[in-house]
């Protein structure tokens, strides 16, 4: 696994590239001090995932996960943030980022964030998980049918059960489905509902009131 960092602080970047390289499975191939450098290096490297800071000089995280997701989809974006409670974390999750982690996250949970982001997971801390979820559930864009008309009755289970916060195990249980059969539900409704990833989904059921059904 190919791994950018990006942080504007110095100890906090020497503290996430001591911790990944005793990892065998992941490759740190760039360092960034800023979102400038670090679309730069999205271009140079092709790295699996790139861990953003937000708040940063010449080019803030925001901006900088919005040119590379626009410009790489591929490339996962996991936000690196202080606060539970800034206010820049939906912005960046609406800029394409995959989730995001606080800085002073245990080390296992660091990991398990960067391992499950770079296999198309979503990664949010659970410490301030409910925050993001009551901002999103607060612009609701009902009637939740603008979406669901586009659906089959299946996608439409699997999508409610998405909104309600459930990973591909707990829904392939739910509706007695295979993981892999899930899986190929949630890329058509990706596809149909015409956003870029699980995350993007995730926002949009959430506005449109499904996680409450």
């Amino acid at each position: 696994m190919k791994v950018v960092i990006c942080d504007d602080q110095d100890i906090v970047r020497d503290g996430l590239e001591l911790l990944l390289k005793l990892e065998s499975d992941i490759e740190i191939v760039g360092i960034a001090s800023d979102g400038a450098e670090a679309v730069e290096m999205a271009l140079l490297e092709n790295p699996d995932l790139i861990l953003m800071d937000l708040k940063m000089p010449i080019m803030n995280g925001v901006e900088a996960t919005r040119q590379i997701k626009t410009k790489f989809p591929r490339i996962k974006v996991l936000v690196l943030t202080t606060y539970g409670t800034d206010d820049w974390v939906l912005d960046a999750i609406r800029a394409g980022a995959s989730g995001y982690l606080l800085k002073d996250a245990p080390r296992e949970e660091v990991l398990k964030a960067i391992r499950g982001t770079a296999e198309g997971k979503t990664y949010i801390d659970p410490s301030v998980a409910g925050k993001l979820m009551h901002e999103i559930s607060g612009n609701k864009k009902k009637p939740s049918d603008i979406i669901t008309s586009k659906l089959t009755q299946r996608e439409n289970e699997v999508l409610i059960l998405l909104a309600k916060g459930m990973i591909n195990d707990e829904i392939s249980k739910r509706l007695f489905l295979s993981e892999g059969t899930v899986r190929n539900h949630i890329s058509s409704i990706i596809t149909k509902l015409g956003v870029s990833d699980r995350t993007q989904l995730v926002i949009m059921a959430i506005q449109h009131g499904l996680g409450e059904q």
